[in-house]
């Protein structure tokens, strides 16, 4: 890693100033059926992308990136989060930041669950969804956006209910921790959840906690969420048969997660690739759970999909990061003028034997990350977790004069 000039290594860049990266190979769109363009410049201001392909021009801060291919950051859209950059599930400190360096700029909670001692009274259900929403808010841990305060579908809310949360910021619901006897209770209440605006994700396979209930594709279907999640099992997949009924059936979203069943995941991706459908696909980690952390997982989902699925590399990307945006409705996911600049800079592992980062997922190994920006602040440059990249970023510039968290 080189630093050149007057900062600090750490926050730098956007959100006020410039920044340009330089020496590209190339850029991943983060759009199915976009392939790589080759592209040497890409400029920030203001913490979003400015242009994509322009002549140099003057900066305030300027990356070499080293013949690194530039993609939007990944998106994890089934984080277990609770309060803090802490899970007691693992007893872990710190994981998103970790996770940060495992290219991941945002996370989707589904649901502060394991919160110990969590409410499951009306009062306590809508305030914790709140204080969620508002402490992840102002906290980026490392610099990663948490989409917090996910509330959880319990018996005891009233259709009013989620109008007055949509109200105080609460964007998302996750239904199947709730303590319904039936799981199919649940549906007018994911009706009104989704009349509300809110994006409703519901389990999905066999039973993961204590207390919770499998639910099958009967339930999904007759619930209708937005996300059917870890359609390939938390832990437990749904059968084959099945996840094929909501493709054909349905027209959510289908989450994929590390922490789930594999032959399962790729058994979905071909028959979604087959009917074209992909952009129903998303990809999460389910983590932390009884998984563990995995500051890789979505890296990993990845590059087991690309090079086992039958998928390029680039619309496997498209999962984790233009598709996830879409499905959660933020802006972030896709590499073009006007989103907001959260990028990874990726090379070949060092030692490896592909020529390209995209040929390196292809059969299967992780790519180098040399950087990664979010709002088009350099966060950092070379990942801490994954393979050391083949030829390291370099930085020049002014420190950001102001920065909000």
């Amino acid at each position: 890693m080189t630093w050149e000039g007057t900062f600090e290594p750490g926050v730098f860049g956007p959100p006020e100033g410039t920044l340009e990266l330089r020496n590209l190979r190339g850029v991943v769109g983060g759009r199915l059926g976009q392939p790589p363009a080759e592209v040497e410049t890409l400029r920030v201001e203001g913490g979003s992308i400015a242009a994509v392909g322009a002549a140099p021009a003057d900066a305030d801060v300027i990356v070499d990136a080293a013949g690194a291919v530039a993609a939007p950051g990944l998106i994890d859209t089934h984080c277990h989060v609770v309060f803090g950059d802490y899970t007691p599930r693992q007893h872990a400190i710190g994981f998103l930041e970790s996770y940060l360096h495992g290219g991941v700029t945002q996370v989707m909670s589904a649901s502060e669950v394991h919160l110990p001692g969590r409410p499951s009274d009306r009062a306590g259900v809508k305030a914790l969804a709140v204080a969620a929403e508002r402490a992840w808010s102002s906290f980026r841990p490392g610099g990663v956006k948490v989409r917090g305060g996910s509330v959880i579908c319990e018996p005891v809310l009233e259709r009013e209910d989620f109008a007055e949360l949509a109200g105080q910021g609460v964007r998302y619901m996750k239904v199947g921790f709730g303590a319904f006897r039936d799981p199919a209770e649940a549906a007018p209440l994911v009706g009104w959840a989704r009349q509300a605006g809110l994006v409703v994700m519901s389990h999905s396979g066999g039973a993961s906690i204590p207390g919770s209930s499998p639910i099958t594709v009967e339930h999904l279907l007759a619930m209708d969420p937005d996300i059917a999640g870890h359609a390939n099992g938390g832990t437990t997949s749904l059968p084959d048969a099945d996840l094929e009924r909501l493709l054909a059936e349905s027209g959510m979203a289908v989450q994929l997660v590390q922490a789930g069943n594999l032959r399962s995941a790729l058994h979905l991706l071909r028959r979604a690739a087959e009917r074209g459908q992909l952009d129903r696909v998303i990809l999460g980690t389910d983590t932390p759970s009884g998984t563990g952390v995995m500051p890789l997982g979505l890296l990993k989902t990845v590059a087991e999909l690309a090079s086992l699925g039958g998928v390029p590399p680039a619309d496997v990307l498209a999962l984790a990061t233009g598709n996830a945006g879409r499905v959660m409705r933020v802006q972030e996911g896709v590499l073009e003028p006007g989103r907001p600049a959260d990028l990874l800079l990726l090379q070949e592992p060092r030692g490896g034997t592909q020529p390209d980062p995209l040929a390196a997922l292809a059969i299967g190994d992780l790519p180098g990350i040399a950087g990664v920006l979010v709002d088009g602040a350099v966060r950092v440059l070379r990942s801490r977790n994954t393979p050391a990249p083949a030829r390291e970023a370099t930085v020049k510039g002014r420190r950001a004069t102001r920065w909000p968290r």
